[in-house]
């Protein structure tokens, strides 16, 4: 049986932590910043994980 590929898109927009969950980023952090809030961009700068529902469909597309 052949090896399961690791999705390039995947790649690059998550990462895995130590115990084994999906880091990732948060949306609208990039542009049209002028009318969003302090908060909003400040919380928009954190990483956050993967839901649970969609860890295993993103695990499987990095190769794990």
């Amino acid at each position: 049986m052949p090896k399961v590929k690791t999705k390039a898109a995947v790649k690059k927009r998550f990462t895995l932590t130590g115990t084994g969950k999906v880091k990732r980023h948060h949306a609208y952090h990039s542009h049209i910043l002028t009318k969003k809030t302090k908060k909003r961009k400040r919380n928009l700068a954190y990483s956050a994980l993967v839901d649970s529902t969609m860890e295993a469909t993103v695990k499987q597309m990095l190769g794990y």
